[in-house]
């Protein structure tokens, strides 16, 4: 079995107070933004990107960072009527843009690769004071972006043969926990295909890394369009405005399902990744060191990701056997201030997770919790926050140590949604339709797993989970380069996305085509 750090040693490490990060901190990241991309930042705020130009419009709304508290950026919010215009001149930008060669277009893109590249430190430390995000992660978040388009870089004229641009603009509208491998990923991905792109800033956080990365991709003469708002005041604008070729939406079901109302009505292309419970199924199983050494990764990111597991559903004979699995695994996970060290120049600590995006989602995920257990549900772990490395005095309100339940009622959210949270739910079954019935408890989810030791087993069960990808006894992710990406059911609905698909997506092909994914009128798998 794969030794991991344990609870108490991770505790013990930081007897002596812990200290800020040497050059990390919010004012530090903010100077570097303003020598890296003056155009784009203010002394005391961002601006919107549209018409080719940074303009100082919007009501900026006051923003905290979620690690601590401190002040930082606020989103510029548009009204409804600026948005409009933005989006009526992202228009002629397109209408110059899917006239430009592919050579110059792979080049303007590649140049803007090389220069996020060059800035990936600054962009990963403000994705740790934005959303939270432990110093490996968003490093990768950056890093996965970078890699992704180059490879889109290097195969777009295959993947374009064919086919042409979109009538219009491609609207994007996507969730905070990853700004720059889902949103600019896709940005720099539609703009390659012959479209411009206009994108809006997710409310709960990322504006400022979303911004320097936009201005990047700007200077290199990339057509791109960044505003902030609400989404209701802004949905007329980037959902039914006329001028849009195609709307690419990721968050919850509630938001989705509106979007998807309105762009049913227009008959317009798009692609809308929604939320799923997303499960791991144990049943006639024995690889207990290999659960074990898995159970860690699955809380990355405090399991605020589409692909994240929340939901164990395991064979009620194994359950003692399940349990002297995942417990010792759960118990080393290490939780706290993301640039927290023991001396300044000590490097990042190596956390599985730090706070989650806000306050308030804190608070709503620790009261499902409290009345789950009010109302029956049995509690296995609850981590403490004594382990936690924390700075001292430092305002810890927006993290949740990681909670085990058993059985959750059917009347909490956390048996049928996601918690979007360092939270997990173990439910028990004690035959195959149960199993199965368990795992497809939200109509449909973009990933799910079994662990059994019978490959037949896994054969024969896998094609009735309601998910696009099924695992056997491994973890499956969105994916990189030319892995698809989709959803069944509620999780998804429109075009599915990755590899060539993502560029089909927002191109048009043949007369009739049809493309892989959910629509009102049509199934189709890849």
């Amino acid at each position: 079995m794969t030794a991991r750090r344990t609870g108490p040693t991770a505790g013990a490490e930081h007897a002596a107070p812990l200290t800020l990060k040497s050059g990390t901190s919010w004012a530090d990241a903010w100077r570097r933004c303003l020598t890296v991309a003056p155009e784009a930042f203010r002394d005391d705020r961002v601006l919107n990107l549209w018409d080719a130009r940074w303009q100082a419009d919007g009501r900026v709304l006051p923003a905290t960072s979620p690690v601590d508290g401190t002040p930082v950026a606020g989103p510029p919010r548009l009204d409804g009527t600026t948005a409009h215009r933005a989006v009526r001149a992202a228009l002629d930008q397109h209408r110059a843009w899917r006239h430009v060669p592919l050579p110059e277009r792979r080049a303007r893109v590649a140049a803007t690769l090389d220069a996020l590249a060059q800035h990936r430190e600054l962009l990963a430390l403000l994705l740790v004071h934005e959303i939270g995000k432990p110093w490996r992660a968003a490093r990768a978040d950056v890093d996965r972006a970078v890699d992704g388009v180059r490879w889109y870089v290097d195969g777009i004229d295959r993947m374009t043969e064919g086919r042409a641009p979109l009538d219009g603009p491609v609207s994007n509208i996507a969730s905070w926990n990853y700004p720059m491998s889902v949103l600019v990923h896709a940005l720099l991905v539609q703009a390659l295909a012959g479209n411009a792109v206009v994108a809006k800033t997710p409310t709960d956080g990322g504006v400022a890394c979303l911004t320097l990365a936009c201005a990047l991709a700007a200077r290199e003469g990339v057509p791109v369009t960044l505003v902030s708002g609400s989404g209701g005041e802004l949905s007329q604008a980037l959902v039914r405005a006329p001028e849009i070729g195609c709307v690419s939406f990721v968050g919850g079901r509630d938001t989705g399902a509106a979007v998807a109302t309105a762009l049913a009505d227009l008959g317009k292309r798009h692609i809308l990744e929604q939320e799923g419970l997303n499960t791991w199924g144990v049943w006639d199983f024995t690889d207990w060191d290999a659960l074990t050494a898995v159970i860690p990764k699955l809380f990355d990111y405090g399991k605020q990701r589409c692909t994240a597991y929340p939901r164990f559903v395991v064979q009620r004979r194994l359950f003692d056997a399940f349990l002297a699995a995942y417990l010792p695994a759960v118990r080393t996970l290490r939780v706290g201030h993301p640039l927290a060290v023991a001396a300044p120049d000590d490097p990042y600590p190596d956390l599985d997770f730090g706070p989650l995006i806000n306050a308030a989602k804190a608070k709503e995920l620790r009261d499902q919790v409290a009345e789950a257990v009010d109302r029956g549900a049995v509690p296995l772990h609850r981590g403490s926050a004594a382990d936690a490395r924390f700075l001292p005095g430092q305002d810890t309100s927006a993290y949740v140590q990681p909670v085990t339940l058993l059985n959750p009622p059917r009347s909490s959210p956390l048996h049928h949604a996601e918690p979007f949270g360092p939270v997990d739910t173990v439910v028990l079954v004690d035959t195959e339709a149960e199993l199965l019935a368990a795992m497809n408890a939200s109509n449909g989810a973009l990933v799910a797993t079994l662990s059994t030791d019978d490959r037949a087993t896994y054969e024969r069960l896998a094609p009735q989970i309601r998910a696009f990808k099924v695992g056997h006894g491994v973890p499956r992710s969105r994916g990189d380069r030319d892995e698809l990406f989709g959803g069944h059911g509620a999780s998804w609905r429109g075009a599915f996305v990755g590899g060539e698909l993502l560029v089909r997506a927002v191109t048009q092909g043949p007369p009739g085509e049809r493309l892989p994914g959910n629509f009102p009128g049509h199934h189709l798998m890849p």
